[in-house]
């Protein structure tokens, strides 16, 4: 079996190059038998390279170490889940995964526009073929999973501790599910620049499309957070780190495409701007994918050094230098057919939350990339810390969450005053009441304000919108109130996904400003017995004892563990267990540095959060203790904002009543036209 799937891999490498060739020739020569022959070399190179692939996982889990790669990332005692998830482990492994989807979405792009955009389709095919076969290329040849060791050890080393965590099973996936996806907008945006079909059905398959990357990066990206805050044990969530800002680039030029979109759709304006949004999207996949295989840039993310680094390089530049011509050359097809009527109208809104998006992605890039430029330059790294990041997109991100509550309520083409009024009223009024309530309770902090000011302000408008559909809809059709909330989105699924989307960004943001209050913290040693007590950031005392420490052998580690009993102002919480954990091989030979599994109590309010540092001596365990303030609502902002992608991306039906939701027009004044039905 892995004979079988170490050819198939060289055979996908054949199929790849044939999807490339015969498609672009059909689509040149408008020969339809060479078209349909890319389009079913593109399902034989998704078919061979599932063959490989599990041939690699075959061979994992038959513990075949005669393969380097099974050697270095999996060993006998590893448990089955983290046998499953070690495939994606290594670089080379990790490679063949990340060809695996793209040669998947490949073919499901064919299936799915086999009836479709037939003379877009072969350009599609092609790219598609293209960039599938220079990720076949690196993988077989620069990391190729299948190379042999001279000698076969008895048994591997297993999985770096850090990655054996439930997250490993998800994040990396969800992560490659979005990557992937950025190539299947480029390939439509790549057939429509040179088909010059820049209007109607490419918009549609691009919009599908970039949901789904948008949707699966969205997921990869809080995931991310959430692993690094449980696992790393530094009581944080996001350092600016170079892999994860990697991650959130094409997420922010993506979502840009997608609130862009919409005004080509409604206006045919911003042609030229979403055609480059698609393209720069995949360009910083694919420069992330650089950064994070390169090892240039070192992190506690990044794979180790290795030669798949320069490919990545040259595929960045030469994919940038020749689509920069290839637009450069449709510029005249791209003309808007309409212009900006007012800077105070819905477009101009969208143009705005445009422009910070990608603002916010350019000083991310800038301070991402500086390290290594300053290398060149200099000869000498110069690292850009979280300092930087968080004084430049502070204020952007507050910009960000105003225009997420000023776009829906303005007009499109031109607002009135008495529009602004009418729409502004109630959500400034609830905002700057929510200032003062939070003033008058004390707090200070000018940035934490202005967020939860505008989050009040944002999440008003939201419910506004709410609650005129659902009133129109009960005065309509006479409907109760659940009826009603649950039609009104099942019938504009776009339009109040996006709402519930923007809902999730709310309380995500209100999350990321619990970073401005108190983060009280302590480092402490406690024998068996002995009591701590802290004061949290709301004036709440907390007691945590000692139990005791117990050492044990479970799975594939020997574990250290401390139990901790807390009580919140004398009221019993229960026990905490904060682990320091030692991996080991089948023959118990250690193999790792210790990792620690922290101990986390969530609440609505904050979190205690309690690290094991190590043993000052048999009896007494080093321990900070951490109170994090809001984090609880940073995963639940990003469950709502994947929730509302969902509810975006399900397939609309046809409607078959009298009437949906309007979208909102000048000459009406911003009346909800329709009524929201």
């Amino acid at each position: 079996m892995i004979l079988v799937g170490e050819l198939s891999l060289w055979v996908a490498i054949l199929m790849a190059a044939w999807t490339t060739t015969v498609s672009w020739a059909g689509g040149y020569q408008r020969r339809s038998d060479l078209v349909f022959s890319g389009e079913r070399a593109m399902y034989a190179t998704f078919a061979f390279t599932t063959v490989a692939s599990i041939g690699l996982w075959y061979a994992i889990f038959t513990h075949d170490f005669s393969l380097k790669f099974v050697s270095s990332y999996s060993s006998r005692n590893l448990p089955s889940v983290y046998l499953f998830s070690s495939f994606w482990a290594g670089q080379a492994g990790s490679m063949l995964f990340w060809t695996l989807i793209l040669a998947g979405y490949g073919a499901l792009a064919v299936f799915f526009n086999r009836h479709r955009l037939r003379a877009m389709m072969p350009w599609v095919t092609g790219t598609m073929g293209l960039v599938t076969l220079f990720f076949l290329l690196t993988t077989a040849f620069g990391a190729n999973p299948f190379e042999r060791l001279d000698w076969v050890p008895a048994d591997g080393r297993g999985m770096n501790p850090q990655l054996q965590n439930p997250g490993m099973a998800i994040h990396p996936p969800m992560l490659y599910f979005g990557y992937v996806a950025t190539a299947v907008p480029f390939a439509f945006a790549i057939g429509a620049l040179i088909t010059r079909q820049l209007d109607g059905e490419w918009l549609a398959a691009v919009r599908r499309w970039s949901l789904l990357s948008w949707f699966f990066l969205t997921i990869g990206i809080v995931l991310g957070m959430w692993w690094a805050y449980v696992e790393l044990g530094w009581s944080g969530y996001w350092a600016w780190d170079a892999v994860e800002n990697s991650s959130l680039l094409p997420w922010l030029s993506g979502t840009a495409f997608l609130h862009s979109i919409m005004i080509q759709e409604k206006r045919g304006m911003l042609k030229k701007w979403n055609v480059t949004l698609v393209v720069l999207t995949f360009l910083l996949s694919i420069l992330g994918t650089f950064i994070t295989r390169s090892g240039v840039i070192e992190s506690v993310h990044a794979f180790a050094r290795s030669n798949v680094g320069p490919w990545f390089l040259w595929f960045l530049i030469i994919s940038t230098i020749l689509t920069a011509v290839l637009v450069s050359t449709r510029l005249k097809d791209m003309e808007a057919k309409a212009e900006l009527e007012s800077m105070v109208s819905r477009e101009a809104a969208f143009l705005y939350n445009n422009l910070v998006l990608v603002g916010i992605a350019f000083t991310t890039l800038w301070g991402t990339l500086f390290p290594i430029l300053s290398e060149w330059v200099q000869g000498e790294k110069i690292t850009v810390g979280p300092p930087f990041f968080n004084s430049v997109n502070t204020p952007l991100g507050l910009l960000l969450l105003a225009l997420t509550g000023i776009g829906p309520l303005i007009a499109w083409r031109r607002a009135s005053s008495a529009n602004l009024k009418r729409q502004f009223l109630a959500p400034s009024i609830v905002g700057v009441l929510a200032v003062v309530v939070l003033l008058a309770l004390g707090m200070r902090h000018f940035y934490a304000l202005v967020f939860y000011g505008l989050a009040a302000f944002v999440a008003t408008t939201i419910t506004m919108e709410f609650v005129k559909g659902i009133g129109a809809r009960r005065r309509m059709y006479q409907e109760n109130l659940a009826t009603a909330g649950v039609r009104l989105v099942v019938r504009n699924r776009r339009r109040y996904g996006g709402y519930v989307v923007h809902f999730g960004v709310v309380v995500m943001f209100a999350a990321f400003a619990g970073s401005y209050f108190k983060k009280d913290y302590a480092e402490v040693d406690l024998k068996t017995g002995d009591t701590f007590t802290a004061t949290d950031p709301w004036g709440d005392t907390w007691t945590f004892t000692s139990e005791g420490m117990n050492s044990f052998e479970t799975l594939n580690r020997r574990v250290t563990a401390i139990s901790l009993v807390a009580t919140y102002n004398g009221k019993p919480m229960g026990r905490m267990l904060a682990e320091k954990r030692q991996h080991f091989d089948s023959n118990k030979a250690e193999t790792f540095e210790p990792s620690t599994e922290v101990a986390i109590m969530e609440m609505a309010r904050q979190d205690v959060y309690v690290f094991f540092s190590g043993l000052r001596d048999a009896d007494t365990a080093v321990l900070t203790f951490n109170f994090n303030p809001l984090v609880i609502w940073v995963w639940i902002g990003g469950f709502i904002m994947a929730f509302g992608g969902v509810i975006v991306m399900w397939p609309q039906a046809e409607r078959r009543e009298r009437g949906y939701v309007a979208e909102l027009s000048p000459q009406h004044d911003g009346a909800l036209v329709g009524a929201g039905v």
